[in-house]
């Protein structure tokens, strides 16, 4: 047996099939904040030929988004695809991009069964990968697991839907429901523990997002300091509408090493932006409202037509609210940690964040040592 085989004892069929998209899923959410623009697909190669199926190859879509989960796991099987099960958490690819369609190469290989978690919206895919599967005889089965699988395609699907990337707002508040200090220092409001867990959902996006604010007050790096994990720093984004970012921002220092983008307004002083640039910084301007604040639909869309797919925003309260007040929350977690009795004045969950959430489902709760996580989700 090599390391990709397991054998399961299980009479259920649709509790088999769980189980192995389930492991598909597990699969591509490794890579989630490295396949961009393409979506983090899952996939596994299981044999079904014997008195218990047989899990023979694994394959996730590779950093940069080549090649897709199908043909890793299609080339590790060689040969012994043929006649196997494919489980795969999108429907797989029927259009020619860079490579010839997936579909094609399961076809190709042998397959007999495919069962794919959720069709592809991508109006190039949208069922014709399927319907190609069930052309050469495939027995295709459609929706197993399909709710885990739309969350974690959820960049995917809401940038070809909505031609955004999906936002998710991290926001840390005392349990007096505080999330800073107007004038006092920078509260540190969650353990250890919880901020490594932070960083492993950076490290799972495809940019960072902060407002100008955040820059000016805390400096921030913005990059994933877990062991290992350093060179899974996604691209840092900053939301500045009138370029008040100082080129000593570390943001602005290390501009070169993690790509560093500045989301300005049209009207944004010259000056400003030619010495950003110099310093490896790129700068992207949209509208702006009256106010001469940038207007964050048309910023997000800019960023769905660079690639990105999933944006992690820990810009702090302003930010948070005027995303939802513009409808762009997709996501929000909230880290309840320590007492800032006598210290904060910022509530953390301003008034159209607030409003936003009775939209939005509490899906699960997670004790990470002594901090509260709670993860809501767009319905």
């Amino acid at each position: 047996m090599n390391r990709f085989e397991a054998t399961w004892q299980d009479s259920d069929a649709t509790n088999r099939d769980e189980r192995f998209m389930r492991l598909a899923i597990a699969l591509g959410e490794r890579n989630l904040g490295l396949t961009w623009p393409n979506p983090s697909v899952g996939s596994i190669i299981v044999d079904e030929s014997g008195a218990a199926p047989v899990i023979i190859a694994q394959g996730a879509t590779q950093a940069g988004g080549r090649p897709h989960a199908e043909r890793v796991a299609l080339a590790a099987a060689g040969e012994r695809a043929r006649g196997a099960t494919l489980y795969v958490s999108l429907e797989p690819c029927s259009h020619h991009g860079k490579t010839s369609p997936c579909a094609d190469a399961v076809v190709e290989a042998g397959v007999s069964r495919v069962v794919s978690a959720i069709e592809d919206p991508d109006s190039r895919v949208a069922g014709l990968g399927h319907a190609r599967l069930r052309e050469a005889s495939i027995e295709v089965t459609v929706g197993v697991l399909g709710r885990e699988a739309r969350r974690a395609h959820l960049g995917h699907i809401t940038r070809v839907t909505r031609g955004r990337p999906a936002v998710t707002v991290k926001l840390a508040r005392s349990t007096e429901g505080l999330a800073g200090s107007r004038h006092g220092p920078r509260l540190m409001l969650t353990g250890e523990i919880a901020n490594a867990k932070v960083h492993l959902m950076r490290a799972h996006a495809d940019a960072i997002m902060v407002g100008a604010g955040t820059v000016l007050a805390d400096d921030p790096l913005l990059n994933v300091r877990l062991p290992g994990l350093e060179a899974r720093s996604p691209v840092r984004i900053v939301i500045d509408s009138s370029l008040r970012t100082p080129a000593s921002a570390r943001v602005v220092a290390g501009a070169r090493d993690i790509p560093t983008w500045i989301v300005t307004s049209v009207a944004a002083p010259v000056e400003a932006e030619r010495a950003l640039t110099a310093l490896g910084v790129e700068v992207l301007r949209v509208e702006s409202d009256e106010g001469g604040r940038v207007l964050l639909p048309e910023a997000l869309r800019l960023l769905g037509t660079r690639g990105l797919t999933r944006i992690f925003c820990e810009g702090g309260p302003e930010l948070a609210d005027a995303l939802a007040k513009a409808d762009l929350v997709d996501e929000l977690v909230l880290i309840t940690g320590r007492s800032a009795r006598g210290q904060g004045d910022v509530p953390a969950l301003g008034l159209a964040l607030q409003d936003r959430m009775d939209f939005l489902d509490c899906r699960a709760e997670e004790q990470i040592g002594p901090d509260l996580f709670m993860f809501w989700e767009r319905p």
